[in-house]
């Protein structure tokens, strides 16, 4: 099966009631544990490419990667440049073969938001592959992505019309009180989402999906994993997945996980070395690594997204 679009893929999802996992890749064992995940659960994919996982991996490596993984699974998997901050990039991504690419002009003004993601938006189209922009800033650190409190902001709905007719983009990321990295909310605060902000999307664009993004659940298990041998995280509260499993019933068709993978693989390492400190072999500290994250994407397929059985 060749790469696909998110476009028949959403369809599905909000007609079902259901999101797509949208899971950042940086190597080869996260790709596996992935999609084998997604293979034995016959789940949908989007996996996602940032501009720092392009640079650390390189795109032709990633790609041959996820080209072998479509080669192993047969599952419908679209392929996506998150958070794509220049046209330039995104045209990168596009003539590299991605089927998806992200311009987030969130940080800019409305007008120039327009005018970027409009620009991209031409040239995505033209080579038939799909364009999500963005509305509304997350707090939060992850790779390229650095956005204070102060600057935070959530999506305006009263934008949302005028931004998606004006741009053509095919789905919308908006800021309702996710947040990037693992420190999200601090313990003993009641996480909240502004479903109230979503149901107003939902009305004002029937049918057309949305993104949230920032919504790893920082799994309390992998950050005790951490601390327990030899690791120094702070507690913190990620996105309930209660929470997550009803924006999936709404308009949200897309949910970006990066965080719990990057907790999975470096719990599951830190544990294995303080309990075999003379070994060296990559393949034995790997392989653990790469079945935590198997066991956490079906997870989240089953539990959060809904989207299992959904290929």
């Amino acid at each position: 099966m060749p790469l696909v679009t998110s476009t028949e893929m959403f369809k599905k999802a909000y007609e079902g009631g259901y999101s797509i996992g949208a899971f950042n890749v940086n190597n080869m064992e996260i790709i596996q544990g992935i999609t084998e995940a997604a293979k034995e659960e016959n789940a949908p994919l989007i996996l996602q490419v940032s501009a720092g996982a392009r640079k650390y991996a390189n795109h032709t490596y990633l790609m041959k990667l996820i080209e072998a993984a479509i080669i192993e699974t047969d599952l419908p998997i679209c392929v996506h440049l998150d958070h794509g901050d220049t046209f330039e990039l995104c045209k990168s991504c596009i003539d590299g073969g991605f089927t998806s690419v992200m311009i987030d002009g969130s940080h800019h003004s409305f007008e120039d938001n327009i005018a970027l993601t409009r620009q991209v938006v031409e040239y995505a189209h033209d080579h038939d592959v799909v364009v999500e922009g963005e509305l509304g800033r997350l707090e939060g650190v992850e790779d390229d992505v650095n956005v204070s409190a102060e600057d935070a902001s959530y999506t305006n709905p009263e934008q949302v019309q005028e931004f998606v007719q004006r741009t053509g983009v095919d789905s919308l990321a908006i800021a309702i009180g996710t947040s990037h990295g693992a420190y999200k909310f601090k313990p003993g605060t009641k996480p909240q989402l502004r479903f109230d902000i979503l149901e107003e999307v939902e009305r004002l664009l029937p049918g057309f999906p949305i993104v949230l993004h920032g919504a790893s659940s920082v799994i309390p298990e992998f950050v005790k994993m951490i601390n327990e041998h030899g690791g120094n995280m702070p507690d913190a509260i990620g996105v309930p997945e209660d929470m997550l499993r009803k924006a999936a019933s709404m308009a949200v068709c897309k949910i970006n996980i990066d965080s719990d993978l990057r907790l999975a693989m470096t719990g599951t390492i830190r544990k294995y070395f303080d309990e075999n400190p003379a070994h060296f072999d990559p393949r034995q500290y790997l392989k653990p690594a790469r079945a935590a994250i198997k066991e956490m994407v079906r997870h989240k397929l089953i539990n959060v997204l809904g989207c299992n059985g959904k290929a």
